[in-house]
């Protein structure tokens, strides 16, 4: 009598799943370039200064401000008056808070200020002066580096 031997079959895995998540994860990231150039808007003309230079290390928790010709705020999207901006200030100052163990709170976050070069600059000030009202303390203010002549 013989017996009959069972033929092994090649099992492969499905490699679905991970070609899906690889592309998720792609497309996760373009987006999230993305969003970082939608802080930067194109209407602020940085002022010039030859001693710009750029941070040696990005700053890990930020905020950007950015202050129009005409004194208006803007902040994640939105124009606001100085008013206005305080009331969201807030609102961020409480978020930082409560990811205080994630973020260090409120007091590790940077303010950065990107103010436009033909805004007064005591309304730079101003817009200094409220954030620390509310909280912040760390600031870092934009410019452009200038060539040297």
């Amino acid at each position: 009598m013989k017996i009959k031997k069972n033929k092994r079959e090649m099992l492969e895995g499905d490699l679905t799943p991970m070609i899906d998540m690889t592309f998720q994860l792609i497309a996760f990231f373009m987006v999230l370039i993305n969003f970082t150039q939608a802080d930067q808007n194109k209407k602020i003309q940085l002022p010039q200064s030859e001693l710009a230079k750029p941070p040696e290390v990005p700053f890990e928790n930020a905020i950007t401000l950015q202050m129009y010709q005409d004194g208006l705020a803007y902040f994640d999207g939105n124009d606001y008056t100085m008013d206005a901006l305080r009331q969201r200030l807030v609102v961020e100052k409480q978020i930082a808070d409560d990811f205080k163990a994630e973020t260090g709170g409120a007091k590790s976050v940077t303010v950065i200020i990107r103010g436009d070069g033909r805004v007064a600059t005591g309304k730079v000030q101003e817009m200094i002066k409220l954030c620390q009202d509310v909280g912040f303390e760390k600031f870092a203010l934009r410019a452009k580096e200038e060539a040297p002549n």
